[in-house]
């Protein structure tokens, strides 16, 4: 019954039109005054952000803050990836044989995830992670690793929400929801970062349009709370084993290694 009330509720919700009336309110000087109690009821860090505060003209330009260059330490290292963004690192684990994922007892399809049977079937017996994006976090993406672009390409439309209750009860938000994929070629593999949308606004913009990625480099930002999952293939990368899952991470953290072949 539950299910069955939030998926409607969502249904009604989450269309074109609401979608539409909430990105003009947060983008227009309307929201600016929410930004203090935005603030406030987040907690968030005012000291490692770019300017003052009323800089900002809006909720949206509040939301997509930047940082000051010193707030985070990338980990700088061909042989290990780094956190892409500050948020919760919710699940980690092996994508099974039949491009099956298993986050908070639900199942997620790599190949619903990526829409293409041939680029999924690439991450089969791999690792991935979710990591998850509240609010109060920071909403810049940055790349995990150095690589070469392989292609970019978006689906879905609608989206529920990623927090507790979305993962609960909407319909595969992490393999459903609109979302928008990159691929890249690694020394060490291949290795998909997926930036998942989140309810009423399916916004991911890119800051640059390089076919190259650096470590650490500032590539996205989502303009609402969201989800990015990346994908390893088998036999390339290990999650950090002696670290707890979930666990708060930052922009930059070592978050495992890949894996060197004996030659």
């Amino acid at each position: 019954m539950k299910q069955s009330i939030y998926r409607l509720f969502i249904e009604l919700t989450n269309k074109k039109w609401s979608s539409y009336l909430i990105r003009k309110f947060v983008q227009s000087r309307l929201s600016r005054p929410f930004i203090s109690s935005f603030i406030k009821t987040y907690k968030i860090n005012v000291d490692e952000i770019v300017g003052q505060t009323g800089d900002y003209n809006t909720l949206h330009d509040f939301f997509i803050r930047k940082l000051k260059s010193d707030a985070r330490v990338v980990h700088y290292s061909d042989k290990q990836a780094v956190s892409p963004v500050d948020g919760l690192m919710a699940s980690t684990g092996i994508i099974s044989d039949d491009l099956i994922i298993e986050v908070k007892g639900k199942s997620y399809s790599i190949l619903d995830m990526l829409g293409n049977e041939e680029k999924a079937f690439d991450y089969s017996g791999g690792e991935f992670a979710v990591f998850y994006l509240s609010p109060a976090n920071y909403h810049r993406i940055h790349s995990p690793l150095s690589g070469t672009i392989l292609g970019r390409w978006s689906l879905g439309q609608h989206s529920y929400p990623v927090n507790e209750l979305g993962l609960r009860y909407g319909r595969e938000a992490l393999s459903k929801n609109f979302r928008s994929i990159t691929e890249l070629k690694a020394e060490k593999g291949k290795v998909a970062v997926v930036k998942v949308g989140a309810m009423f606004v399916n916004s991911v913009d890119y800051t640059h349009d390089r076919k190259e990625w650096s470590q650490g480099e500032e590539v996205a930002y989502f303009s609402f709370g969201s989800t990015v999952i990346l994908l390893f293939e088998r036999d390339t990368f290990r999650f950090s084993e002696n670290k707890e899952v979930p666990r708060n991470v930052v922009v930059g953290e070592t978050i495992g290694d890949f894996i060197i072949k004996a030659e």
